[in-house]
């Protein structure tokens, strides 16, 4: 069996230092190679699963700030809608029964028509108003009729038109019946002393001449 043996020159040059030199150069270049190729894997790897983790919470956030939306100020708007309903209280809400029938006169003067059978009651107390009714005979021309409807429609009192239904007519004339509802506070409406607003199909109210 042969052995090989390498020349003398190159046997010294594989034992000098520089030979070393350029191993260890050569393998520390093939490991740096492979641990970069490995962060950049893992580096791709951990940005794709933060991005996904960072979207998902933006589109958590999103519906959360839409579903809260509506809530924002909420105290404020209640506040604020307190306020409304209690002006509307103090300017559309009569004090009393006598400011009921008093603004009813007026307008049956200023429009020129004549009210019969006029007949008030309550009903049921309510949490913060009671209903008053009124139900009337109403004669008079169309115009004139025309205006006393407009006028009740428009007036400052909150007066709201329940039915109107035609009674009779002869010429120019009109008769019609008229039932028509307003609201007084539950302490107001007691201290009227109105009789309770009977089923549709009676007629023993309060008349008032």
């Amino acid at each position: 069996m042969k052995v090989l043996h390498l020349p003398l020159q190159w046997r010294e040059r594989l034992i000098s230092p520089l030979a070393w030199h350029l191993a260890g150069f050569a393998f520390l270049l093939v490991l740096a190679i492979v641990l970069a190729v490995r962060l950049s894997l893992d580096w791709n790897a951990v940005y794709g699963h933060s991005g996904d983790a960072l979207a998902g919470k933006q589109l958590q956030w999103k519906a959360l700030d839409m579903e809260t939306a509506p809530l924002r100020g909420l105290g404020q708007r209640v506040d604020q809608s307190r306020q409304q309903l209690q002006n509307f209280y103090t300017r559309r809400i009569p004090p009393n029964y006598s400011s009921i029938s008093s603004r009813i006169g007026e307008l049956q003067v200023a429009s020129g028509v004549r009210l019969t059978r006029v007949q008030y009651t309550q009903g049921a107390p309510g949490a913060g108003l009671t209903e008053i009714s009124l139900d009337a005979g109403i004669s008079g021309n169309y115009p004139a009729i025309m205006r006393f409807v407009n006028s009740i429609e428009r007036d400052q009192t909150f007066f709201i038109i329940r039915a109107m239904s035609l009674t009779s007519q002869q010429g120019g004339a009109v008769n019609l019946r008229l039932r028509l509802s307003t609201w007084l506070r539950p302490d107001d409406a007691a201290a009227s002393g109105l009789p309770a607003t009977p089923p549709p199909d009676q007629a023993n109210a309060k008349e008032v001449e």
